[in-house]
């Protein structure tokens, strides 16, 4: 089956995508408003794009409804500068379940998670204290596209739990680590836990010596 997007309705596309760019990481956000209010939201619309500067990239779609008026996070982030991506495990993925609600503007979504917060190393904006792993981050570009915004964040320090971390590379631990991925259809993840599979490359060398 063939779908010719330029031409479908808008909705066919994000019900596509979401099910063949598949599993996605899941950026649990922390942002700070320009009066030091907290805001906490999960995006899965998100994943690292360079090393050299480190840069993250999300998608923050519009509020639904008329008008192009910003989520919460990407307002934060544009008028701050400043983000942290928490990393989503399976320990706390119904925390951050809370978090995607759409709760009042007056409502904390770290309150109502029972989430706490703890400092960055270099930003103002608080990481989740019991996340095991976040990535401080300063606003590098945003692109206004559609109705979406395409935030940069170039990582400026991260924190990791030593127990998730090889101090060998370092390198982390991922397979100990058990975040969790977003599937297509409401409600859908997937875990990595016991999910782990190997398969290394073969060089040019091992591929002309018939190796395959």
């Amino acid at each position: 089956m063939n779908f010719d997007l330029e031409t479908s309705p808008k909705s066919h596309a994000y019900k596509l995508l979401v099910g063949l760019v598949a599993p996605r990481p899941i950026a649990l956000i922390t942002s700070m408003n320009e009066h030091g209010h907290l805001n906490a939201a999960p995006f899965s619309a998100y994943n690292y794009l360079c090393t050299d500067p480190p840069i993250l990239g999300i998608g923050v779609t519009n509020k639904s409804g008329d008008g192009f008026v910003p989520k919460d996070t990407a307002r934060n982030i544009r008028r701050t500068g400043e983000f942290v991506v928490n990393v989503v495990t399976e320990d706390i993925a119904q925390q951050m379940n809370i978090c995607a609600t759409d709760f009042p503007p007056e409502v904390s979504e770290l309150e109502m998670a029972a989430f706490t917060t703890a400092p960055s190393l270099k930003i103002k904006v608080p990481r989740i204290a019991e996340a095991h792993a976040a990535l401080e981050c300063v606003e590098y570009t945003t692109m206004e596209i559609g109705r979406s915004r395409i935030i940069l964040g170039r990582v400026v320090a991260m924190y990791v739990e030593d127990r998730y971390v090889d101090p060998e590379g370092p390198y982390i631990k991922a397979d100990e680590l058990h975040s969790i991925g977003r599937m297509n259809g409401l409600g859908n993840y997937v875990r990595t836990r016991d999910a782990f599979i190997s398969i290394p490359r073969i060089s040019y060398a091992e591929w002309k010596n018939g190796k395959r």
